[in-house]
């Protein structure tokens, strides 16, 4: 069964920096798709950044371009974003999740992977 944990949300000031990271068991991430997303209170989930299944490709949302930086510790089947230059804006539960069988064309989508996490609330004070 596979589990996913996040933790390292909490609150910040506007331009500061969190990390978040997320644990995972019971799947390798060298093989899987593995993605954060976001959901500010009453919108809709959306797309931060992932990693693809093969090649170690990155890909990332345009408003958190350059500012936030996904990698991962294979020994530890964990994945990280590193988050800088925090902004209001960026206030959500943020959510990692994993899918086994998620194609390039697919991967902002949250609808294409099959485990996820619990969230863990990231708070961005003006």
């Amino acid at each position: 069964q596979v589990q996913l944990v996040e933790s390292g949300g909490g609150l910040v000031q506007a331009g500061g920096s969190l990390r978040l990271s997320c644990s995972a068991s019971g799947s390798s991430i060298r093989t899987a798709a593995v993605a954060w997303f976001r959901q500010p209170r009453g919108e809709e989930r959306e797309f931060v950044a992932c990693f693809a299944r093969t090649g170690g490709y990155t890909y990332y949302a345009e408003s958190v371009q350059g500012r936030f930086t996904i990698s991962r510790d294979n020994a530890k089947n964990t994945v990280f974003l590193q988050m800088n230059g925090l902004k209001p804006e960026d206030t959500a539960v943020y959510y990692c999740a994993l899918g086994q069988r998620v194609i390039t064309s697919a991967l902002r989508s949250p609808a294409a992977y099959d485990y996820w996490g619990q969230g863990t609330q990231v708070t961005v004070s003006s």
